[in-house]
């Protein structure tokens, strides 16, 4: 068994690392925007979710009160321990489903891998990892593509399905709902520092192995009909989508937002991604923060990789760091204090 005690270092060979590799999301947006407003297609099925409010996953209605809940994510080395990355990628991947309130059923592979210069049994070791998890989740693998790539990405479409009727979507929030978050934040400094020096952060990989499924049944169970996941665009960068496509304004509580051990001394290091930095330089039109220093925005803005739940409700045993209020009009989204 190949372990993470080889050599080769995997995020030597990415330009970045997990989700803070992510396109900024402003220019995500402008790519977009040309392919919303289309005319429903002929065909089986009715469109719930699309693009229109950059939801987590797609989900389309069919017969007998079921809908199909379909996402894809993939992407870079986030540490170096190949069977763990695969865990991570899938569980980030399966995390799309569950911030919508779906199951998870069927999951496809999605490797690409510089063959010519990694071995092909830390591929293995990759696609290993993804199984466990899709295992434990419930969740079918069936197959795959691959392609040779100069830079080695792994991640899964998955298909999933839920009831249409009790759905969570982004923008179905209403003012006067307290905001809970699932998982501390930090994941993304902690990730920076991995890359940069080699350590590594066991409470980093419990968290981002960690499934979503758990918290997603129990805000499906406390009647939640909002909810995102926290991943490359930062609690700040979701909230601010959620918010937006709410018509609402959201208050985060900064000294009430949890975070791993080490994140504030890995953000002191400096071991900021290019991606937190693109988060809050999106979000800060729309932002109001008095009071509020560059650092404890940068921490609210840090590209999380298989990040936890912002579920617009009240759940048992996580924080509640905020609430939704109404739109204050002036194009502010996200107050912070």
């Amino acid at each position: 068994m190949v372990t993470s005690t080889q050599a080769r270092r995997l995020t030597g060979y990415a330009h970045g690392g997990g989700c803070a590799c992510k396109i900024p999301p402003g220019e995500l947006e402008t790519v977009v925007s040309g392919l919303l407003g289309e005319s429903a297609p002929r065909g089986p099925g009715e469109l719930l979710v699309g693009l229109d409010d950059g939801d987590d996953a797609a989900v389309v209605r069919i017969s007998g009160g079921v809908a199909i809940v379909a996402t894809a994510d993939f992407f870079t080395p986030v540490v170096d321990d190949a069977y763990d990355w695969g865990r991570i990628a899938v569980a980030n991947a399966l995390s799309d489903v569950y911030a919508m309130g779906g199951a998870p059923v069927v999951g496809i592979n999605l490797l690409a891998w510089p063959r010519d210069v990694l071995p092909m049994e830390l591929a293995a070791e990759v696609l290993r990892g993804g199984l466990a998890v899709a295992r434990e989740a419930g969740c079918h693998v069936a197959g795959g593509h691959s392609v040779d790539d100069p830079e080695p990405k792994y991640g899964m479409a998955v298909t999933g399905i839920a009831d249409p009727d009790r759905l969570m979507r982004n923008d179905a929030g209403v003012a006067g709902v307290p905001l809970t978050l699932t998982k501390p934040l930090g994941l993304g400094v902690l990730n920076s520092r991995h890359k940069r020096t080699g350590e590594v952060f066991p409470q980093a990989v419990a968290a981002m192995t960690e499934l979503n499924r758990a918290a997603a049944e129990a805000a499906l169970a406390a009647g939640v009909v909002c909810a995102t996941d926290v991943t490359g665009f930062g609690l700040l960068g979701h909230l601010h989508k959620l918010a937006r496509a709410s018509g609402l304004t959201a208050r985060i509580d900064a000294a009430a937002v949890p975070y791993l051990e080490g994140a504030r001394d890995a953000l002191a290091a400096g071991h900021v991604s290019g991606g937190t930095r693109r988060n809050l330089d999106w979000v800060r039109p729309h932002l109001v923060a008095a009071g509020v220093g560059e650092d404890e925005l940068l921490l609210l803005a840090d590209a999380q990789t298989s990040g936890g739940l912002l579920v617009a409700g009240e759940l048992p045993g996580h924080p509640v760091i905020g609430e939704l209020l109404a739109a204050h009009g002036d194009g502010t989204t996200v107050l912070v204090g």
